[in-house]
């Protein structure tokens, strides 16, 4: 028989797929004799089967009625008794951390008759009824769907009625009035009494827990971080202890190191006379713990050994959450902490010079993805910027947008392209669509421990959070600060490393790179196998690729040059020209532009090899879009039609000439499909001409360079190949150009040609091409739209994101790598074009190239490099060396 419960104090292996983080880190804690409340899990392998009959087996509940009995046992207390009533707390746990999971339920057992035990057990009527008024509140939201603003608005006019600030003040007979007109409002909303028997109540929420896996914002969060659905949460009840006793009582989060920077030393808050969910909610706006040594000395002497336990067991920064209870400390969880890319990379660097890491789990401690938000622009101290107001820095970066007041408008407005700073006056698990759609976030309320800030820094995003200077009125879309008051749509930028909020688009910087930072990276280098490139098409773009540790080009883009607007109109003489003759005078003033952007390219990779990919796209890409021709074209028709002679009709005849001139030559380029029509290496063979320019002026650069004493390495790359026969004439002029140039000039460059393989003909027959090919570099963009016969811009633009919605697709495949079908093409082609040239060397120039699961397939498919964008170089030299520890 299968078992489904565990105890904590039960001699099991803390196995987190099975327990979940929670329910694991319980049991380590408990075996290790920290003071944990008692209490029991259950597993997440009754989250799968909840999922399918919305119920459990009837065993299930017998296991946990005999836990419930072990408990009571423990406690000296009973589940439901009229004097000396047991209560528990009811929270989730995945195997992974994840927000968008149920909110905790404190306080559950409670109904009249316990409340009235609990209250002669305490001598403290309004202590018990505080209780009962947040166990109700919670209990129908997570549970019952009632929605908590209807709580929320009956506790105000409670305050306002007994002319108090805050709900600590009211007395019990306030409080009792408040219970009785919860229980009124959950009778109203759902049409049934609050459930009274605390075994019913355990039911109902153990079903909440594992109805929530499935909810929105878990979906959206497993989904953007790659956690499989399969996993499932447990269900973790624990006996209570109580923060809200009164001023010997409190609550509170904390951390062993900072979560923003890394920083050693105990980070976190607490608030008296609290439960726990007033920290993390951001109702109140919590202590610094460093507070709880004057207030406690004993328990905060306490509290840092623990953590100093905790952090050295684990061998990894922790997240702790406690509660104090009559000036006794009790862990009620703890987990790895999630922290901030800046702080990722600081705390897994000095745990391993602190000795209690080795490298390799420093290195897979740091999620490469979020590297790149470390190399995104800060806010210019230099500018002159209007102030705002101030609140608490709770994730470093800076963002600028246009104001929204919900989640659901900054999920709209960023669909549109609009780039947005999501304002609340705290954030909730429900807006997680909102937050990641946010360029930032700014809450008035909250402290560094709260929702937003928590999900902020796991996410990479800025966020500010206390900002109680701001009076934000959601109904109207207004935001209040003194006398200013802004507007939805207004823009404004926040500093989530001061916490300053300012007015306006504030200019950003871009950061410095960290000791830390470089001396991870180098642990990385020294590690991995797989080289790294980058794509890069201006000198610019190659210095700064190569700042971040590129160790060559993978794709420099020649077509990117031909669209600077003092070099359009020759490109569209080249294109329209009438002769040979034309075409090559204007290939001529070409030439010495092609030749300085090779130069400056070529000079900042010194050393290093640039492959260059000769001109891609249909040469109507150059020429005036067709519709706004048409339109050209009729409004000058009509404009002749209304001159009567003169000056002003010579004119306009003149431009219409040329504006039909070049309709009809647009017309004559124009293809049905041009993504698989004249371009790459067709267009080559059928303008020979353009490629030798290109080619010329490569090494002209080259020329030039070696006479100056530098080192050009550059590799000629021929697009869209998919027959060697293609290969074998472009290389034929690749090589007879490269060499003329090299006579004239009097120097030696090796001359280095292969090919870009993105249709599945080039990867089927890599064995004939690589005999015309020193390299491959697989275009994974282009090979992707071919083998699934997908135009990028219309299935990303149509249907792609039903597909991956609905599970059609696991993941968008121009994100990450198609494995069992591109990837097997690219597995292919490498197997294949070794086996006619064992030297061949390969890589990837597509988006692929900076995504870390991609690049594992890359490390395990024998590639030699990958290539990616210049931000995404940390990324890749990060996960290149995941792959080769795995």
């Amino acid at each position: 028989m299968s078992k489904w419960v565990y105890r904590f104090d039960d001699p099991i292996r803390p196995d987190k797929m099975l327990l979940g983080g929670k329910g694991a880190n319980l049991v380590e804690m408990t075996q290790a004799g920290l003071p944990v409340p008692p209490g029991f899990t259950l597993t997440t392998q009754l989250c799968g089967i909840y999922q399918a009959h919305r119920n459990l087996p009837e065993d299930v509940y017998q296991e946990v009625e005999e836990a419930i009995q072990w408990l009571e046992e423990r406690t000296g207390k009973t589940f439901g008794g009229a004097d000396n009533p047991l209560l528990v707390s009811v929270r989730s746990g995945a195997p992974i951390s994840m927000p968008g999971m149920m909110d905790t339920i404190l306080n559950l057992g409670l109904n009249p008759t316990t409340v009235e035990g609990l209250a002669r057990r305490t001598q403290n009527r309004r202590f018990a009824l505080d209780s009962y008024r947040r166990f109700i509140q919670m209990f129908a939201d997570v549970v019952l769907g009632v929605p908590i603003h209807r709580f929320e608005r009956q506790l105000e006019s409670a305050r306002r009625r007994a002319g108090v600030e805050t709900d600590q003040q009211l007395n019990a007979d306030a409080l009792a009035d408040i219970v009785h007109s919860y229980l009124d409002i959950v009778e109203h909303e759902t049409g049934r009494p609050f459930p009274d028997d605390p075994r019913q109540q355990l039911r109902m929420a153990i079903g909440a827990v594992y109805a929530s896996w499935d909810n929105d914002r878990a979906t959206v969060y497993r989904k953007v971080s790659g956690i499989p659905d399969s996993l499932g949460t447990a269900v973790n009840v624990q006996g209570m202890v109580f923060g809200n006793m009164g001023d010997d009582s409190g609550t509170g989060v904390a951390f062993t190191r900072n979560p923003s920077t890394g920083e050693p030393g105990v980070f976190g808050e607490y608030l008296m006379n609290a439960q726990g969910e007033d920290v993390v909610a951001g109702i109140r706006t919590p202590q610094p713990i460093q507070q709880l040594e004057q207030e406690m000395p004993d328990v905060y002497e306490q509290f840092i050994q623990v953590c100093e336990q905790l952090e050295a067991h684990f061998q990894d920064v922790q997240d702790i959450e406690f509660t104090v209870e009559r000036g006794r400390l009790y862990l009620l969880q703890t987990r790895a902490t999630k922290r901030t890319p800046e702080a990722a990379v600081r705390i897994a660097v000095d745990l391993v010079e602190e000795g209690r890491i080795d490298r390799a789990t420093a290195l897979k401690r740091v999620n490469p993805a979020t590297l790149s938000q470390l190399l995104h622009m800060r806010m210019d101290e230099s500018a002159t910027v209007t102030e705002l107001a101030k609140g608490l820095p709770a994730s470093p970066g800076a963002a600028s947008g246009r104001i929204v007041f919900t989640a659901d408008d900054a999920k709209a407005w960023a669909d549109r392209g609009e780039k947005v700073i999501l304002v609340r006056t705290e954030t909730t698990p429900e807006d997680i669509h909102g937050i990641l759609a946010a360029e930032g976030i700014l809450t008035s309320r909250g402290g560094m421990t709260s929702h937003a800030a928590v999900v902020a820094r796991g996410m990479g995003k800025p966020c500010v959070c206390g900002c109680d200077t701001l009076r934000i009125n959601a109904r109207d879309k207004t935001l209040q600060v003194g006398e200013r008051v802004l507007a939805e749509g207004d823009v404004m930028s926040i500093d989530g490393a001061s916490g300053r909020v300012f007015l306006g688009d504030v200019p950003r910087v871009a950061p410095k790179l960290s000791d830390h930072f470089q001396k991870l990276l180098s642990w990385a280098d020294e590690t991995r196998r797989l080289g790294v490139r980058a794509n890069a098409d201006t000198p610019e773009d190659a210095q700064r690729a190569r700042e971040l540790g590129a160790e060559g080009i993978g794709l420099c883009r020649t077509e990117h040059m031909f669209m600077h607007p003092e070099r359009v109109p020759v490109v569209q003489r080249m294109i329209l020209a009438a002769t040979q003759e034309e075409r090559q005078r204007a290939l001529d003033q070409l030439l010495p532009m092609q030749e300085d952007d090779f130069y400056g390219i070529l000079k900042a990779m010194d050393g290093l090899p640039v492959t260059i990919r000769l001109l891609d796209p249909p040469l109507h890409e150059f020429l005036p879009n067709l519709e706004k021709l048409i339109a050209r074209q009729a409004s000058l028709r009509t404009r002749r039609s209304l001159l009567q002679g003169g000056q002003e009709v010579t004119e306009v005849d003149a431009e219409l000439a040329g504006v039909e001139q070049m309709l009809a030559q647009v017309r004559a380029l124009h293809e049905l499909n041009p993504m698989l029509g004249h371009r790459g290496c067709r267009l080559g063979i059928t303008f020979p001409e353009v490629y030798e320019m290109q080619v010329r002026a490569i090494f002209q650069a080259a020329a030039r360079l070696v006479s100056e004493g530098l080192d050009p390495r550059p590799e000629v790359m021929i697009p869209l190949v998919g027959h060697v026969e293609e290969l074998r004439r472009m290389r034929s002029l690749v090589i007879d150009t490269a060499q003329a140039v090299l006579a004239e000039r009097g120097v030696k460059v090796p001359v280095s040609v292969g090919t870009m393989i993105e249709v599945p003909r080039a990867a089927l027959t890599a064995d004939q091409i690589a005999t015309e090919a020193e390299f491959f570099s697989f275009g994974t963009n282009d090979l992707t739209q071919t083998t699934f016969g997908f135009s990028r811009d219309d299935a990303e633009g149509k249907f792609l994101h039903q597909y991956v919605d609905e599970g059609i697709l696991p993941e968008n495949p121009f994100a990450v790598l198609d494995e069992d079908g591109v990837g097997q093409l690219v597995k292919l082609g490498v197997e294949r074009g070794r086996s006619t040239r064992s030297s061949l060397k390969t890589g990837i120039c597509g988006e692929h190239g900076g995504d870390p699961a991609s690049i594992r397939f890359c490390h395990n498919a024998g590639l030699d490099y990958v290539s990616c964008s210049p931000f995404r170089v940390p990324v890749a030299r990060l996960a290149a060396a995941q792959a080769a520890l795995s």
